[in-house]
């Protein structure tokens, strides 16, 4: 986000955002303990704005207020992913089945379609940042599409604890070029209209990236608790 954005925003807000930042980078790593002022200081602020954005990074699942003890960064634990996963998995795949039934133009499809293009220029330039970036955006959509408040509010709640998860095994694992492969076909299939196979293709592309990312925390879980 660009400076005059940031100016334009709430102390608040802006607390928040640089804090989402930090936890997202690792500059808060997971399991560590912080005091309200420690973290006021770090942002230049005072710490009423930064209680506000702490409040709701805790209902985010991101961080946690602990009575006497400060503020702890909520660990990668890889059994919450693994719950996170199953539920995010089934409520994403039921919003590409009713993506694919609404009909939807092929212009309604083309910022979906747009992400998988900037996923695919990521992986060729090997730029992993930027490919998180656009997978942010294609699943982001993919849920606006299914057109299910419910389920996009729910989706919303869990996605940065998800977001966080593969920032931090993003450098770990192979290049994803598979997971472009079954964005493409979960995007050809709504745009099909083919409802079933763009559930079963996204389910199966969850179940696949929930199945790296566990293994890699199980893998290296002593640096993550």
């Amino acid at each position: 986000m660009n400076k005059v954005l940031r100016k334009q925003m709430s102390s608040s807000q802006r607390a928040l955002l640089e804090l989402r930042e930090k936890i997202f980078a690792g500059e808060l790593a997971p399991g560590s303990d912080h005091l309200e002022s420690e973290l006021a200081e770090q942002l230049s602020m005072s710490r009423t704005p930064v209680r506000e954005a702490v409040l709701m990074l805790e209902g985010q699942g991101l961080l946690e207020l602990r009575p006497r003890k400060g503020i702890r960064v909520v660990p990668l634990s890889p059994e919450d992913m693994e719950e996170i996963y199953d539920v995010l998995t089934e409520l994403e795949s039921l919003a590409a089945e009713c993506a694919a039934r609404a009909s939807h133009k092929e212009e309604d499809l083309r910022f979906l379609s747009t992400a998988i293009d900037d996923m695919d220029v990521a992986i060729a330039n090997s730029d992993l940042d930027a490919w998180a970036d656009a997978d942010d955006r294609f699943h982001t959509e993919l849920v606006r599409l299914g057109g299910n408040s419910r389920v996009n509010s729910i989706v919303h709640m869990m996605s940065d604890q998800v977001r966080r998860a593969r920032m931090t095994t993003l450098f770990m694992r192979p290049l994803p070029t598979k997971s472009n492969e079954d964005h493409r076909k979960v995007y050809e299939a709504i745009k099909d209209g083919e409802s079933q196979v763009a559930r079963d293709t996204h389910r199966e592309h969850r179940l696949h990236a929930k199945r790296i990312i566990v293994e890699l925390l199980k893998k290296h879980r002593l640096r993550f608790l």
